[in-house]
């Protein structure tokens, strides 16, 4: 690939990239999972906002994105399963900042089953996620659709999730956490209910 394939690969490449590392729910999460409970937790989760990008975007290369971008219905029953959830993870947060003691892990490890609940959450949170559609259809139309772009943005949105994993996990950012826990983990209720309840009424640009 070269000349304008190059171009339009990285065009494509860019505007995922600032779609998924954008600030949003699921930089939040991840960030979030990384301070309370460690890194391989925070590894965890981006896995599976990963794979659920990825989910998304073998589908729109495969013409099913743009499909369902269109569906009203498909676009609708998204929408309430993706602020139901939402509203879910408001809750364990609002839980999180009234419990008197944070229980967190102060080595940074997870359990294995730990590690699946953690993965599980944040590949739900992007497949429910229909801007997670849109997102991949704007980004191979300013490109191209073919594995090569949708590999090359698979892989960038893998490095900034783990990148958010990593940063948060610091034991300097944890130790902040731990102070303030509190009042963040009602900062992320409030964040994750407020970005509920705008999916609710978003709409998408047809």
């Amino acid at each position: 690939m070269t000349g304008g394939g190059d171009v339009a690969l990285w065009t494509s490449v860019a505007s995922f990239a600032f779609a998924a590392g954008s600030p949003g729910p699921a930089t939040l999460a991840v960030a979030g999972t990384a301070m309370a409970k460690g890194r391989q937790a925070g590894v965890a989760m981006a896995l599976g906002l990963a794979l659920g990008l990825t989910v998304w975007g073998v589908l729109a290369g495969l013409g099913l994105g743009l499909l369902i971008a269109h569906f009203a219905p498909a676009l609708l029953l998204l929408k309430l399963a993706g602020a139901a959830y939402l509203f879910y993870l408001a809750a364990m947060s609002a839980r999180s900042a009234m419990q008197p003691v944070a229980e967190l892990d102060a080595g940074g490890q997870a359990s294995a089953r730990a590690g699946a609940g953690m993965f599980r959450r944040g590949l739900l949170l992007n497949l429910l996620n229909p801007k997670a559609v849109l997102a991949w259809v704007a980004a191979l139309a300013l490109g191209s659709a073919g594995p090569v772009t949708i590999a090359v943005c698979a892989a960038v949105g893998l490095a900034l999730y783990l990148f958010y994993a990593t940063i948060f996990s610091r034991a300097a950012v944890r130790a902040a956490y731990r102070r303030f826990r509190r009042g963040l983990d009602a900062f992320f209720a409030g964040f994750f209910g407020l970005a509920g309840a705008r999916l609710l009424v978003w709409k998408a640009e047809q």
